[in-house]
């Protein structure tokens, strides 16, 4: 079977990254005992690592540099905002297991889009927040192996994404 649209793919992988200035430094790896899944042909990931993927079959590897520009793009300092500590407030109190260095928190806009921000710094100003993706401003380096394919569940085609063992998990 080939990785190709519709199908499940499970991938191992390890990820250099580089962010112009330091050269290729380790960034994550994702293990063929805990491999990641996904859909192919559903933009789940990156579409120049699912290019390299099509057509390819179990056991087959892979490698693929991916440049900042078709990664997560530029890094913008606009997208650093501060936020009042009042708006993270919950019945009126201040939560202060949501306000730590390093969390990102899932946050809407005005016109109520969905984004995710990592807290950067909390002081007398409110909530350093960074709307950036995590590797904005990275060229990536992706080394790996298919480690499964399968077709798609009918429940999942209509959801656009892969299921984990034992069915939906969101």
């Amino acid at each position: 079977m080939k990785a190709e649209k519709d199908k499940v793919v499970t991938i191992s992988y390890r990820l250099m990254v580089d962010n112009g200035d330091t050269g290729m430094e380790f960034y994550e790896e994702v293990s063929s005992d805990q491999p990641f899944a996904f859909l192919m042909g559903h933009q789940h990931i990156l579409p120049k690592l699912e290019e390299a993927l099509v057509g390819k079959e179990v056991g087959d590897t892979f490698s693929v540099f991916i440049d900042f520009e078709n990664g997560y793009g530029d890094y913008h300092e606009e997208k650093k905002v501060i936020i009042p500590k009042a708006n993270f407030k919950e019945e009126g109190k201040k939560n202060r297991d949501i306000l730590k260095v390093g969390n990102v928190i899932p946050m809407q806009d005005d016109q109520g889009n969905q984004m995710r921000g990592e807290i950067v710094k909390v002081d007398y100003l409110g909530v350093h927040m960074d709307f950036n993706p995590p590797l904005a401003g990275y060229d990536l380096q992706f080394e790996g192996k298919i480690e499964g394919i399968r077709d798609a569940d009918p429940e999942e085609l209509e959801h656009g994404h892969a299921h984990g063992p034992g069915g939906h998990h969101h």
